[in-house]
């Protein structure tokens, strides 16, 4: 009776200790957790990661590399998440990787940042200009890994606030060859129960975040069409079938899709924006080609297939034969990016917390599109926009060949990423918790 009731006396003390210790614990991660946004975002500013943020952006800067051929800046990831000391898979989507951060037990929440270039010619003349002749990063992809990469230093010197794991994905391709779509086949959103980007913009002033609930960014797609008919002389126009009225009349027609078929307050764009025919003055010839995209929130499919008709039939009045192909160079449509709500409630408060209630500023739906799509059309996903913006200084738009990050807004990016993940957990684990079964120890 006596070994019985010392057991007893024992087991009791045991749960009391390790519920004081467990108590303990909860409260100083608790304590961490409330402080994080503000801490994220001074450790983010001191000159170490701010000169380290930036020399991963302007290397990057210097050797831009295509969707699904960025080796290169692959190998640079995958060499500063080995000296952070965060486990990552690679390849995925043959160049893309994947890192982990936390405890490898659910929840899950993942952070994305892009990494390819676009096929233009650097106009922007400065130390670390593009050393790779008709290629440049003029969307900002650069500044996204390397705030990605500044997140995960920060996560993991604060290893004790995260209550799950943080999936960190680098993505190939985003630029129309559907890489995130390819990521997702592959695995990428194993377990993960939501997902969160950023992209830089020079219309939100240096500081600030943007976003909204539900439609963020249009469905995208392109088209291209080859308009044949029968080149000759100008001079003698009645012996040809000339491809270049029948080019004419289709790009006229188009623009009745959205002015005579569309609901005014359903938006829809329809733009040609290349036109290749004839290389004399006095010559008609064979062939045109054109080439467009179109945008829109609803009745994607309907308007391609209403593209296709009126450049086939348009050409055929005008005695020619077309051919319209709806994924020129392998480019994929993409879906519209909604955001969901709890997610875009979650980040206006953690963009409060961190940057102050003021410096969070409620988007517009806007008509480009963002391959994010597809991750947020798998899960939960939310999308913003880092404000780059200065007034001293001008900042082209993306996709010129003036563009240029203000890499003043790397430490933002950096500390947005890393504290909204943090909440994401910590919110995540005061409620229900996931539904996950297992995590990913033996997987990593």
């Amino acid at each position: 009776m006596a070994i019985l009731n010392n057991l007893l006396l024992f087991t009791l003390t045991f749960q009391l200790l390790f519920s004081l210790h467990v108590s303990s614990e909860s409260s100083h991660t608790t304590g961490d957790a409330s402080q994080f946004p503000k801490k994220f975002l001074e450790l983010a500013k001191t000159p170490g990661v701010v000169d380290w943020m930036v020399r991963i952006r302007r290397k990057i800067h210097e050797n831009p590399e295509l969707g699904y051929q960025e080796f290169e800046t692959s190998k640079l990831i995958r060499s500063e998440l080995d000296i952070i000391g965060v486990k990552y898979r690679y390849p995925v989507a043959v160049t893309g990787v994947i890192g982990y951060i936390g405890t490898g037990e659910p929840p899950f929440v993942a952070l994305r940042a892009d990494m390819d270039a676009l096929t233009m010619q650097e106009g922007v003349e400065w130390e670390h200009k593009s050393k790779v002749a008709g290629k440049m990063h003029a969307c900002g992809h650069d500044g996204h890994v390397a705030m990605l990469l500044g997140a995960a230093k920060l996560l993991q010197q604060h290893l004790h606030v995260l209550q799950g794991t943080v999936v960190l994905i680098f993505q190939p391709a985003e630029e129309g060859l559907g890489g995130a779509k390819k990521m997702i086949e592959e695995g990428a959103l194993k377990l993960v129960e939501a997902i969160f980007g950023i992209h830089l913009t020079n219309r939100v002033p240096l500081g600030n975040a943007s976003s909204r609930p539900g439609s963020m960014l249009a469905g995208t797609s392109f088209f291209e069409a080859v308009i044949t008919g029968k080149g000759g002389h100008a001079a003698i126009p009645q012996h040809t079938v000339d491809p270049i009225i029948a080019a004419s009349s289709v790009v006229l027609s188009l623009q009745h899709l959205v002015s005579r078929e569309t609901d005014p307050l359903d938006s829809k764009v329809v733009t040609v924006s290349k036109v290749n025919g004839g290389n004399a003055f006095n010559v008609i010839p064979d062939s045109v080609t054109i080439g467009g995209t179109l945008r829109a929130f609803t009745s994607f499919s309907q308007l391609e297939q209403r593209v296709k008709e009126v450049i086939t039939k348009q050409a055929t009045v005008q005695r020619c034969n077309a051919s319209v192909n709806l994924r020129p160079n392998g480019k994929e449509p993409l879906p519209p990016t909604v955001n969901d709500v709890g997610l875009y409630k979650q980040f206006k408060n953690m963009v409060g917390d961190l940057l102050g209630e003021e410096s969070f500023v409620e988007a517009s739906p806007i008509m480009g599109g963002e391959d994010f799509s597809y991750f947020a059309e798998a899960i939960p996903g939310h999308f913003a926009f880092l404000g780059m913006q200065d007034e001293s200084k001008s900042y082209a738009s993306a996709h010129s060949s003036l563009y240029r990050v203000n890499e003043d807004a790397l430490p933002y990016g950096a500390a947005v990423h890393a504290s909204m993940a943090v909440q994401y957990l910590k919110d995540k684990k005061a409620s229900k918790g996931s539904d996950t079964p297992k995590g990913f120890h033996d997987e990593l």
